[in-house]
């Protein structure tokens, strides 16, 4: 007799040796594949049988090296035979197995004169409608397994009149019906279980056919409908794939039985470990316990490896919101977008002369397990040509940390307008004053997040606010000249070494076009738009914004990003930097 034991010093929950093989407990479900229904007024097909662990049975003892898994595939229904023949039974479904656990496949539905020894099964198929061993349905529970795997399924029969009427097949959680003048037998109900992490009924009976007489109604958990005789005729259901529910008996013999589902093998772990499943069709998910499930709904391996737990973490975090678009006719460059930075820079770089941006906060710490949401707001656009209007708001940021959002305001428009003076937008940074007449005032910036607009100076606009300084004011005769939109501020985060700056504004219709505008924005001239991902004031429209995470190197193999335009990449100090440039999800392993 193997000796249970847990030598060589193994600790973690679930781990221990079999016969001196490194072993892990797993709870169960095994789910055979569903039996076919058969033809003309047939039984529906069985369920596969259906074995758990779960909650609170024996638990199985797997080796931690790859142990194969095979999940058995749906039988088919019984096929069509010209006017005159007979029906056929389904046939039936494939078995499921995993380690020392054998879930039976379902047994077929039976059809007019055919009686087969493959109606008993996990669940037994349910009779067709001729007296006799042909009428009765298949035996569940076969071969024998305590606890039982399945039930009987029901049978069929006939009369008054050309009336005929197929049972159902056995369900996982009760038999098939038999059926009656009132209607075909409906097929027996399925089992809820709870493995996945939430209540999913599996393994219901495929519905009998009907002729003269309405179908039987599959079994709850995924069993097919039967058919019926009518016009048009109704062919009986598959069963739901994944399920290991029986497919439903036809009503005639011109129409075919439904295809059992095929069935599915779930394995629950320890949270001490990590499963991995082959080939990708199959998953795995870490529930909020910890507890990884793995999946198959196709044959595949299994393995699994101890597992180290994640320990919340520190991460310098920027969220930047879409810049302001420009506005027309003697138009005023937009605002940058919102910025928040968390982390250990308490002022960032920017250009000479310039207020500079503080840090709203330390870094954000971000616990094991964590999903968060990151929306990109895209940047405002740009009025260009008659009617002459003020730019566009750029759109928010935020990303969501245990709970409490983060949220950038868009960057305010630039302000525009034919022979009236038009005020800048309010935003995270204010868009600048236009229009060709004095007394147009930049729009507020957000506190925390950007400065405002710079005023229109007796025709020449403002420029846009920036994240680390207010737009300059439109210079006023003699000597006009338009505003420079406020500079952006500077951080290294993206790369770990490279100083970017994030959330200029817009400079002021046709101004100078010298100057560096990662700092300062894009000139305010029609048809330049600002980069993307940088959150600047736009001279046409506004630059959309973006999420940066960076974190410490212990934590890199347990984040992912998602999707896949967004990116990881590693900084020179070996920190991990997760980059957002559109909506997805920044993903944390409880354990890697």
């Amino acid at each position: 007799m193997p000796l249970n034991s847990t030598r060589g010093g193994a600790s973690a929950k679930g781990f221990g040796f079999t016969a001196g093989v490194a072993t892990v407990e797993l709870d169960y479900l095994v789910v055979a594949g569903g039996g076919g229904g058969g033809t003309s007024a047939a039984g529906g097909g069985g369920a596969g049988g259906f074995r758990t662990s779960f909650p609170g049975g024996t638990k199985l003892k797997a080796p931690l090296t790859s142990t194969p898994v095979t999940v058995g595939g749906g039988g088919p229904g019984g096929t069509f035979t010209p006017p005159g023949g007979q029906g056929t039974p389904g046939t039936a479904g494939s078995p499921s197995v995993f380690s020392s656990i054998t879930s039976a496949g379902g047994g077929a539905g039976l059809g007019e004169n055919s009686d087969t020894p493959t109606k008993n099964g996990g669940s037994g198929g349910g009779g067709s409608y001729q007296p006799g061993p042909v009428g009765t349905g298949g035996t569940g529970n076969n071969p024998p397994v305590s606890p039982s795997q399945g039930n009987s399924g029901g049978n069929g029969s006939f009369g008054p009149g050309a009336n005929f009427y197929g049972g159902g097949g056995g369900g996982a959680n009760a038999p098939g019906v038999t059926g009656t003048i009132a209607g075909a037998g409906a097929g027996g109900a399925g089992s809820a279980n709870s493995i996945s992490g939430c209540s999913v009924t599996r393994a219901g009976g495929g519905g009998g056919g009907g002729y003269g007489v309405s179908f039987g109604a599959g079994g709850a958990g995924g069993g097919g409908n039967g058919g019926q005789l009518c016009t048009p005729q109704i062919a009986g259901v598959a069963g739901t794939v994944n399920t290991g529910s029986g497919g439903g008996g036809s009503g005639n013999n011109s129409s075919v039985g439904g295809a059992g589902g095929s069935g599915i093998v779930l394995l629950r772990g320890p949270s001490s470990f990590i499963l991995s499943a082959t080939p990708g069709t199959n998953t795995v998910t870490t529930q909020p316990c910890g507890q990884d499930v793995a999946s198959f709904t196709v044959p595949g391996n299994l393995s699994a490896a101890p597992a180290t737990p994640v320990s919340p973490f520190s991460a310098e975090t920027l969220i930047l919101a879409g810049g302001g678009g420009r506005g027309e006719y003697a138009g005023a460059g937009g605002g940058g977008g919102g910025l928040l930075y968390y982390g250990p820079v308490t002022c960032a770089a920017s250009a000479p002369g310039s207020t500079g941006k503080t840090r709203n906060g330390t870094s954000l710490t971000i616990s094991a397990g964590a999903s968060v949401p990151v929306t990109i707001g895209a940047g405002g656009a740009g009025s260009s040509g008659p009617p002459y209007t003020p730019g566009s708001q750029g759109s928010p940021t935020s990303v969501v940390i245990g709970g409490t959002p983060y949220s950038t305001t868009g960057g305010g428009g630039g302000g525009g307008g034919a022979g009236v003076a038009a005020p800048g937008g309010p935003g995270g940074s204010g868009g600048g004053g236009g229009g060709p007449s004095d007394g147009a005032t930049g729009g507020s910036g957000t506190p925390g997040q950007g400065y405002n607009g710079g005023n229109n100076g007796g025709g020449p606009a403002g420029g846009g606010g920036g994240a680390a300084n207010a737009g300059a004011n439109g210079a006023p005769p003699p000597t006009p000249g338009r505003g420079w939109g406020g500079s952006g501020a500077g951080y290294v985060i993206a790369d770990g070494s490279t100083t970017v700056y994030y959330g200029g504004g817009g400079l002021g219709e046709s101004g100078d076009t010298s100057g560096d505008y990662d700092q300062y924005g894009r000139w305010g001239q029609v048809g330049v738009n600002a980069p993307a991902n940088k959150g600047q004031g736009g001279g046409d429209d506004g630059g959309s914004g973006v999420v940066i995470f960076k974190y410490p190197s212990s934590a890199i193999s347990a984040i992912s990003v998602s999707p896949g335009t967004n990116t990881k990449t590693t900084a020179p100090n070996g920190d991990g930097i997760a980059t957002f440039t559109v909506p997805g999800t920044f993903s944390v392993a409880s354990k890697i």
